[in-house]
Formats: C-alpha cells, sequence, structure tokens
C-alpha cells in the first residue's frame, strides 16, 4: 500500500482505504484517506447500513465514496499489490487485439506458456485451454472498454488449487492488450482493475458468498452487463507485482467450492436472464441479474443489498450525497 500511495502521488491520484472490524483504528499515510468502519456507519449511504462486517465486500463503500465525489475513473486494487515502475493511469480508449472466440477464455495463456489459469476458471475445461496455441485475431483495434483488467506478476490471481499443486513465481510477458469478444467468459478478480463511470453500476460486490467468491461472481454479471452495453471486457499486460499476504490454502480451497462446482451454471443462468440494451441500462440490468440468480446462488437476502446499492447509485446520479 505504501508504495502505490507513493506512486500514485505522482498524479495526484486521491487514495481511500476500507477499514472493517479488524482493521487497525489509528491507520495513517500520505495521501490516503482511511475510512473506519465507525466512519462507514455514520454516512448516508443505504448501503452502509445494511453492509455485513468482516468481509470483503466492504469496499463497495469505498466505491460509492469515489463515485459520490466525482470521480471519472475507479481504480481498485489490494495491500499486497505494489505498481511496477511503469504504472500509469489508463485511459477507457484503448489497443487491444481479440481472442480468438471461445465460450470460455484462459486470458493467462495469452501472456505465458506456463500451466496456469485464473482463478473462477471452469476445472473441467482447464485442461482443454492448456493444449495447443492460443491466437489473436487480426490488427490492433481501438475500443472503449469501460471494464480492464491489468495482470499482476510474482503471485498472480489464481485458485487454491493451482497454488496446492504448483505455487511458484510468475512473470507474465508484456505483450498486447487482449480484448475478450462479446459472449465469450473469462473471469476477472479485484487485484487490479479499472472501471469508468458508465460502468460504475456493476462494481458491487455480494456479500453472501465467500470472500474467493465475491468478485468472481461479480465479473460474471459484469461481463454478461456490459455486453448489453456494447462494450467489450479488456485484458493488459501485467501493472503491479503482488507479494501475496499469507493465507492458509486449505481454506481457500473450501472457500472456493462453490466457485469449482457453480461457475458454468451461474454463467448459463446469466445468459438467460432478459436484459435491456443501451449504455444506461447498467444498474436496471445488475439488478435483474440478481433477480434471477437469487435462490440459487445468492440467497434473498442479497437482494436487499443490491438495491440499497441501486439506491444509493440513483441518489449520487442526482446530486452528492453528504458523506456523514
Amino acid at each position: 500500500m505504501a508504495s502505490f500511495a507513493k506512486h500514485l502521488a505522482n498524479f495526484q491520484i486521491p487514495i481511500f482505504a476500507i477499514g472493517d472490524e479488524t482493521s487497525p483504528s489509528d491507520f495513517s499515510m500520505p495521501g490516503c484517506t482511511y475510512v473506519s468502519l465507525s466512519d462507514q456507519q455514520r454516512m448516508h449511504f443505504a448501503l452502509s447500513k445494511v453492509l455485513p462486517v468482516r468481509h470483503y465486500s466492504r469496499k463497495n463503500i469505498g466505491y460509492l465514496i469515489a463515485m459520490n465525489s466525482g470521480a471519472e475513473c475507479i481504480y481498485e486494487t489490494d495491500d499486497d499489490n505494489r505498481p511496477i515502475e511503469t504504472w500509469t493511469p489508463r485511459r477507457i480508449n484503448v489497443s487491444a487485439r481479440r481472442a480468438d472466440s471461445a465460450e470460455w477464455v484462459n486470458i493467462y495463456r495469452y501472456f505465458t506458456g506456463d500451466v496456469i489459469w485464473p482463478r473462477g476458471y471452469p476445472l473441467d475445461y482447464i485442461k482443454g485451454s492448456l493444449v495447443g496455441e492460443v491466437n489473436l485475431r487480426g490488427q490492433a483495434e481501438r475500443a472503449d472498454a469501460p471494464i480492464q483488467q491489468g495482470l499482476a506478476d510474482g503471485s498472480p490471481d489464481v485458485d487454491a488449487m493451482w497454488r496446492l499443486l504448483f505455487d511458484k513465481e510468475i512473470r507474465f510477458n508484456a505483450n498486447e492488450s487482449v480484448l475478450v469478444p462479446q459472449a465469450c467468459w473469462s473471469p476477472f478478480n479485484s487485484q487490479t482493475t479499472w472501471w469508468w463511470q458508465s460502468a460504475y453500476p456493476l462494481l458491487y460486490l455480494p456479500s453472501f458468498c465467500s470472500f474467493r467468491a465475491t468478485d468472481i461472481w461479480r465479473s460474471f454479471i459484469a461481463q454478461r452487463c456490459l455486453w448489453e452495453m456494447g462494450h467489450e471486457l479488456v485484458f493488459h499486460p501485467p501493472e503491479v507485482v503482488q507479494e501475496r499476504n499469507v493465507h492458509n490454502l486449505m481454506k481457500d480451497f473450501e472457500a472456493e467450492i462453490t466457485v469449482y462446482t457453480q461457475t458454468r451454471n451461474l454463467a448459463r443462468r446469466l445468459t438467460t436472464v432478459k436484459l435491456e440494451s443501451g449504455p444506461g441500462a447498467a444498474l436496471g440490468n445488475l439488478v435483474r441479474c440478481y433477480e434471477s440468480l437469487s435462490g440459487e446462488f445468492f440467497p434473498e437476502t442479497e437482494l436487499a443489498l443490491v438495491r440499497a446499492w441501486a439506491d444509493d447509485i440513483e441518489k449520487i446520479g442526482q446530486r452528492s450525497l453528504p458523506t456523514t
């Protein structure tokens, strides 16, 4: 975190660090606004009153704070990442080449020949994704991509199964950025991800699932809504190095069981949801996705949080909310 704060100061980019019950009460860092749990609970956001504690989804409050401050772009990362020397703010319009059309895209294969797959990739498709060459179609093209994911060197985002089997340091190649075509699924995470205003509603992290599933389930919901907006997901070569915090891999494995067993079912369900098309349909489509997933993939209690999130975003769109 300290290295990010120092680096972002060069670009005059504010940082919001979101606390939880176990966070230190006296956290302080130059260039960083720390928002403690008690601070969050005093805010005027509807979500801050109902969001569970001791969960990764507390980041939702940070997203709302950034939106309410008028941010034109939100960059999210974790406290165990540091930027590479060439890290610089990205723009919504990017140059990228299209991945081969396939129902599922193992994005790591476009940046390394190592045996590796991203967290959230279906287990029964892994073997097939590691066979043969991966190709990019045509020449690089310009596209507006309101959601962009950078890769992480060192300890990239993989599932516990990969770590239990291989667990080694990874260095990805600095290849061209890759655009994942519509109707092709590719899980993305919250490790180093860029979001622009039209996609802000899709930032929502669900609470009533494990912390190893929350950003992965979000990624599939966001992709489904992104297609209806007429956009596609873009992945970039490494922009951070992760020096991973200590994890209990077997506990991670247990927390990922639903990811291993339900990924393809969740994606199939999302393809059947009737959504509205257009650049401004993201918020309504997000709610429709959760309504469709409720009862099987999420408990009904998740919907109350989604609707509180939607209420906050609508109010932010109408006028800035007071924070306290």
